[in-house]
């Protein structure tokens, strides 16, 4: 790139604020000193937040955007009369390549709706899919679809698995991702057509993944696979119950350490295996979907996220600008549907 690699910021996205945004911005900084920054939102705001750190200098800008999206605002009417929005400023600068990659904390389905008008779909990829980075106890995996599309056909559910390889491939560096469809059971006569269709077209495809088959529910804690293909009406109820079930371990756990003087005496000498565990399960640590599928990157982060969760987004926001996985995900459809026209007409 000829200019510093540049990140577009809707400013007025989250739910705490602008003030988070900037408190973010000057913890990536410490991890990507050569990283430019586009603030959009109410200039006046924004323009005073920034003036408060000197290390934002140069590094950050602000454009004046009146208007906001609102999370109760409906995805059709932002893209008829939102153009005045921070959250629409933001990813049309990623399109008049002003930045490289856009984050925001804002109306999921409205940043949706306004990302596919503004960068379109990549060619070959019938819909986006929101991909996750889900704690395992091997380590991580991706999960997606987590909302962008409530039903999926088994073409679709193809394209998860060949964004969902593309993107464990740049996140975790894996030549050879390995790829599970969820179902409701590992056998192969299980599920709808949708799933079992799909299933038959991995499994005869010769992309750089290995295909594993089915997993149930319980394999994405497991890590029994690289990558956790699913629709978004499952993978939205999947997420939002892992996370009600991490704040309900950790809400028990606090609990019995104040039950008696004896479990206080215990969580002092557990403190440093209980840090351990307090990261582990803190959520601000992998904060971010991303959006596959799109002509250009955009991160969607958490509503209520902190200073430390947004800039878990914005770091992945990044890492995903340096990486060409676009390139990656274009090629690997185009030999899904090369290899698909060859069946075709070997069926003549």
């Amino acid at each position: 790139m000829t200019r510093a690699l540049t990140v577009s910021i809707d400013a007025m996205g989250g739910d705490a604020g602008p003030a988070i945004v900037v408190s973010a911005l000057l913890k990536t900084l410490q991890r990507h000193t050569d990283t430019r920054f586009i603030l959009h939102g109410d200039e006046a705001q924004l323009n005073a937040l920034v003036a408060r750190h000197p290390k934002l200098a140069g590094r950050a800008s602000v454009r004046h955007a009146p208007g906001r999206v609102t999370m109760e605002d409906k995805p059709s009417h932002i893209l008829r009369r939102g153009k005045d929005t921070s959250m629409w400023h933001t990813i049309d600068c990623v399109k008049q390549g002003e930045a490289d990659v856009a984050v925001s904390a804002g109306n999921t389905g409205a940043l949706m709706a306004v990302s596919m008008f503004g960068l379109g779909i990549i060619e070959g990829i019938s819909r986006p899919a929101i991909a996750v980075i889900w704690p395992t106890l091997k380590g991580q995996c991706v999960v997606l679809d987590v909302g962008a599309n409530i039903a999926a056909t088994d073409e679709q559910l193809v394209d998860f698995a060949v964004m969902g390889e593309a993107f464990a491939h740049v996140i975790f560096g894996l030549a050879k991702p390995t790829v599970g469809i969820l179902n409701v059971g590992a056998e192969e006569q299980k599920g709808n057509e949708g799933v079992r269709g799909a299933a038959q077209i991995l499994r005869n495809s010769n992309l750089p993944m290995a295909f594993h088959g089915f997993v149930e529910g319980d394999d994405i804690a497991k890590g029994t696979v690289d990558v956790v293909v699913t629709d978004g009406f499952t993978g939205n109820i999947a997420l939002k119950t892992a996370e009600g079930t991490a704040r309900l371990v950790s809400a028990y756990l606090r609990a019995a350490l104040k039950r008696s003087f004896f479990s206080k005496l215990g969580a002092a000498f557990a403190s440093g295996a209980l840090a351990v565990l307090r990261r582990k399960l803190d959520p601000r640590a992998a904060n971010g979907g991303i959006f596959l599928g799109l002509n250009g990157v955009v991160v969607k982060s958490h509503g209520g996220a902190d200073a430390v969760g947004f800039a878990s987004a914005l770091d992945m926001a990044i890492d995903m600008a340096k990486a060409d996985i676009n390139a990656r995900i274009t090629a690997d459809r185009s030999r899904i549907t090369a290899e698909s026209a060859g069946a075709r007409a070997g069926e003549l």
